[in-house]
């Protein structure tokens, strides 16, 4: 009776041991509960995409990127056939330069037209007035010629003067008479002459209507060049934003058609980590909340977050997405965008977990599940 009251004893020193260290061990040992003001969820990381492809259907002769290279905007991926484009080209560029030059030569006409046709009417209008003063004169010779024949004709009669003096008279006045004429013809030709020089103004006009016309044709040369060379340009793609290749839907030696894919680009720089937040807990969230995100690669390295994004519609939770509580069905659908991407750690398809903080005095902590 004695041993066994003394077994007993030592049984139950043992099991107060044992509790006592059990109770120690799950006060000390034991994990903090998960702060209140926190909401746990998970996805997988995305991010913006940029969908590449050409204004122009061709052949690819030459393929710059794969999967997985870093781009950056502005940067070549593709080459497509440029021969035929090239041609066009070189001929509207021949184009241009011929009638650049008609214009050149055309210019230089109406300036020699514009300097010319001012001297060519001063000297016109100063035969003019020659032929008027030459007429005055051959008249009043004509006049004077006339009036001494008959004053000859006269003394003729009364025998006062020889017959041959009368007849040189008479002859002197025909002569005025023809020069009279001759000063009358060149001052109708000298007026025709001032008229036809006066034409020049609508020479200077019918020029400068021309230069307009092949003005007009040189503009429209040097469009149909910057639509070739803009056909030339478009046949070079480059990337429209800088980001990771993800997909290459073309290779080398490919017949590709206007606007068909050909890249696709994920922004690097706004990567988002799409989750699901359970109907009982979306009430907790709502837009500019922080956020922070944890990912395998680096569990004990939290990337900061803001919500910008949160579905209006709930929906059934989605097959890849695990949750804590298997009876929640309808969840929403939350966009954590990433504050920043240090040399790029991250990338589209990781899964991650995140931590939203909707009480401000909450203490961040990890997710738990």
């Amino acid at each position: 009776m004695e041993k066994r009251t003394r077994l007993l004893a030592i049984v139950g020193i043992i099991t107060g041991i044992l509790l006592v260290s059990l109770a120690v061990w799950w006060f000390w040992l034991r994990e903090p509960p998960f702060p209140e003001g926190l909401v746990q969820a998970n996805g997988r990381i995305e991010g913006d995409h940029y969908t590449v492809s050409g204004k122009w259907p061709g052949r690819i002769i030459e393929m710059l990127v794969r999967e997985g290279d870093f781009v950056v905007t502005g940067q070549v991926m593709i080459k497509l056939d440029d021969a035929q484009t090239l041609a066009k080209l070189n001929q509207a560029k021949s184009a241009v330069d011929v009638i650049a030059a008609q214009l050149r030569a055309a210019e230089t006409s109406l300036s020699v037209f514009k300097k010319n046709v001012p001297l060519k009417i001063a000297t016109a209008k100063a035969g003019l007035n020659h032929a008027d003063a030459e007429l005055i004169s051959s008249h009043a010779t004509e006049q004077q010629m006339f009036k001494d024949a008959e004053r000859f004709q006269a003394l003729l009669l009364t025998e006062t003067v020889e017959k041959h003096r009368s007849e040189l008279a008479d002859l002197s006045w025909k002569v005025a008479q023809a020069q009279h004429r001759t000063a009358r013809a060149a001052r109708i030709q000298a007026e025709k002459l001032l008229a036809e020089t006066e034409l020049g103004w609508d020479q200077i006009e019918a020029n400068t209507n021309e230069v307009a016309a092949i003005a007009a044709q040189l503009k429209q040369g040097q469009a149909a060049l910057a639509e070739a060379q803009s056909v030339m340009n478009d046949l070079i793609i480059r990337a429209p934003a800088s980001g990771m290749v993800t997909t290459r839907i073309a290779d080398n030696g490919e017949m590709v058609a206007a606007g068909s894919p050909l890249f696709d680009i994920v922004d690097l720089d706004s990567l988002y980590l799409k989750v699901y937040v359970p109907q009982k807990e979306i009430g907790k969230v709502r837009l500019g909340l922080p956020a922070q995100i944890f990912t395998d690669a680096f569990p004990d390295k939290p990337f900061p977050a803001v919500i910008r994004y949160i579905a209006s519609q709930a929906e059934f939770t989605p097959k890849e997405v695990q949750t804590q509580d298997e009876r929640v069905k309808l969840v929403y659908a939350v966009k954590l965008y990433l504050a920043e991407n240090p040399q790029h750690q991250l990338t589209p398809g990781l899964p991650a977990d995140a931590v939203i903080r909707w009480q401000e005095e909450s203490p961040w902590a990890k997710p738990r599940w």
